[in-house]
């Protein structure tokens, strides 16, 4: 026969253990997308703290006071954001990406809202923002950022945190510089076709000039913008791939700069 036993003291730790779990669930990507309902998020959230309730360390819970609880509340509160904080960033490496490409082709002027992230998005950016969530599903990758989570009361217990905020801005800062260099990566096939499209029509522009390379130009890099787009479709694969490595470096990163 099953006895469970309840008390004030266990359910204030399963506070705090909610506390950093929806934290974390509200800006994680999938799990903080804006059109999932919130008592959904706030169900799984709950589900997900009584499973970590069961192996969690409770000997560093030591506090006086409301006010002493309402710190490590605060503590909490921030972890989770921070790691849910290093997964999210790095969808944003896909619509800087979708950004330089709209721009070179010509439709930097085209955006649309996207209601997941209440921002102003263009057509290329969002596009592939919803090709890398569909891979991040089909990959479980969603399973290793919620495990990330829950082995961080592993590493860093309830109110065992030591914010070293040197190298969580060391961590942003490498954040910046893969940024960059994963976009160009993505970005780099639509440059070399633009550059040699740009290049034949200045040729052209020289041995035609009663041509108006002007209105050609638009349209045609609008047309191999979209061709190059559709012969690349096949490279989302690995592109996810740096995507992904980039989330788990990030949240190793910003755990380590919290223990």
């Amino acid at each position: 026969m099953l006895e469970y036993t309840f008390s004030l003291a266990n359910f204030e730790i399963l506070i705090l253990i909610l506390v950093r779990i929806s934290c974390f669930v509200y800006i994680a990507p999938f799990f903080g997308t804006k059109n999932a309902p919130s008592q959904a998020k706030i169900g799984f959230s709950f589900f997900v703290a009584l499973l970590v309730y069961g192996f969690v360390d409770k000997t560093a819970i030591e506090y006086t006071g409301l006010i002493g609880y309402a710190i490590i509340v605060l503590k909490e509160g921030i972890t989770g954001l921070l790691i849910g904080f290093a997964a999210n960033i790095c969808n944003s490496i896909i619509l800087f990406a979708g950004n330089i490409i709209d721009m070179d082709i010509g439709l930097s002027m085209v955006t649309e809202f996207d209601p997941t992230m209440n921002t102003q998005v263009t057509i290329t950016g969002n596009l592939y923002n919803y090709f890398i969530l569909l891979l991040l599903i089909a990959t479980d990758m969603h399973h290793v950022i919620l495990q990330a989570v829950v082995d961080s009361f592993t590493v860093i217990p309830i109110n065992g945190q030591f914010f070293n905020w040197d190298s969580l801005a060391g961590s942003i800062t490498q954040y910046m510089t893969d940024l960059f260099v994963i976009g160009f990566r993505i970005f780099l096939p639509i440059f070399a076709c633009m550059m040699i499209l740009n290049c034949i029509l200045g040729i052209l522009a020289k041995v035609a000039p009663q041509m108006n390379m002007f209105a050609v130009g638009m349209q045609m890099k609008i047309l191999v913008g979209f061709g190059v787009l559709f012969l690349t479709i096949s490279l989302l694969p690995g592109i996810a791939s740096f995507i992904f490595t980039e989330m788990k470096k990030m949240m190793v990163l910003f755990i380590e700069g919290m223990y």
